[in-house]
């Protein structure tokens, strides 16, 4: 987790929490629909939080918790996070609660409004100040806008789901994975609106490539790192506050094939090739995002560029093609004579191992130390450099 970042965002939540139980002094379970929490979880979690130095969201049960419970709950939540507490949410996909059997057919969005300040007003007497979080809905973008006109003087965050599909669906492919999806294009396009008119931050909470853990050797292969990685740019580019991408032990009981970070159950953890697109974009996409103008011979190839706060550039280049090379001329500023090119590869778009970033991967224990990289010498203000098929090159002026 440091290795990506010193300062990221952890969300507790998803499906779980709302088939959730509390209780402070009783036995932990990790049971998919019979999770139990109790007080020495929260404070290992606090130290968890003290060591990686992340911020937390934690997601309350509203579907079949109390006001109440969720109350005490978050207190000793509070308590244990600290200032590494981000917020609060209320619930878990609340627009799919009939389907969940949490909530009585023609439950909707004023329902969930009306129990959301229930909730938010036996929270806030137990812990004043707290910062809280919604509608955290898995696709009802219409949810979030009336959210953040009913609730904008009360919350501190939009938030949102996404997945490509389901991986039970015949769409569930690679080829769809690596294309671009205009549908996410256009949910985010009409996020940004709401964050614009509301002046409330959004963010995607919950996302990965397809629903129900993955679809394994698609959602486990190098095909996930340069998709996650052109997702995370393109929510960025759309003024995005950040992703959660779900991982881990979920909801249906087995560990997700979309993980990042993959345990084996036997406490053997594994960077796995989403990760590694993870990690280029905490390489690449620091700083602010300025328009990117690449000319290039290929088809699925996009192009970002960043300036951090040293006012020196970055040009992540991303070849989406699994068979054609792209010849890419960037134009650079006339006073730079070299840059330095870190490659994000594989064997193969759907390799599920041998993938690097900086010519080096993640070892066991966690550490990325990369080797010093090729400097490529830039002539007359134009950089000519070829992006193999299904990779990506981060290329930052030196």
């Amino acid at each position: 987790m440091k290795t990506l970042s010193k300062n990221g965002v952890i969300r507790i939540g998803g499906n779980t929490s709302d088939f959730s139980a509390w209780e402070p002094h009783g036995e932990a379970s990790i049971l998919p629909k019979a999770t139990v929490t109790n007080t020495a979880l929260v404070e290992a979690l606090g130290g968890f939080l003290r060591a990686t130095g992340w911020k937390l969201i934690w997601g309350l049960n509203l579907g079949r918790g109390t006001a109440e419970s969720a109350a005490d709950q978050a207190t000793a939540v509070a308590r244990a996070a600290g200032d590494r507490l981000l917020c609060f949410e209320i619930g878990n996909e609340p627009d799919l609660f009939v389907g969940q059997g949490h909530k009585p057919k023609g439950y909707g969005y004023a329902e969930y409004r009306q129990e959301f300040e229930r909730f938010a007003e036996a929270l806030r007497a137990r812990v004043p100040g707290a910062r809280l979080a919604g509608p955290d809905v898995a696709g009802a973008t219409d949810w979030v806008a009336s959210f953040a006109h009913d609730e904008r003087d009360r919350i501190s965050l939009l938030t949102e789901h996404y997945y490509r599909t389901g991986q039970k669906n015949p769409l569930a492919t690679m080829e769809n994975l690596l294309n671009t999806d205009e549908r996410f294009v256009k949910m985010t396009a009409r996020l940004q609106e709401i964050g614009k008119s509301s002046g409330l931050p959004y963010r995607l909470c919950e996302l990965n490539s397809f629903s129900g853990g993955g679809k394994p050797r698609i959602s486990d292969t190098f095909a996930s790192a340069l998709w996650g990685l052109d997702l995370m740019f393109t929510l960025a580019s759309a003024g995005g506050a950040g992703i959660n991408f779900e991982t881990g032990l979920n909801h249906l009981g087995f560990v997700s094939s979309y993980s990042p970070i993959y345990e084996d159950e036997a406490g053997n953890l594994t960077a796995r090739p989403l990760y590694y697109g993870m990690l280029a974009f905490a390489t690449a996409g620091t700083g602010r995002l300025v328009e990117a103008r690449s000319s290039a011979s290929g088809g699925n190839f996009r192009s970002y560029a960043t300036v951090d706060t040293s006012g020196r550039l970055c040009f992540t280049l991303i070849n989406k093609d699994v068979a054609t090379a792209v010849n890419a001329s960037i134009k650079v500023p006339a006073n730079v004579s070299s840059v330095e090119v870190l490659r994000l590869s594989a064997p193969a778009i759907d390799s599920m191992t041998g993938v690097t970033f900086g010519g080096t991967e993640v070892s066991a224990n966690g550490i990325w130390a990369p080797h010093r990289q090729p400097v490529v010498r830039v002539r007359g203000g134009m950089l000519k450099l070829e992006v193999p098929a299904a990779s990506a090159s981060i290329v930052r002026v030196t």
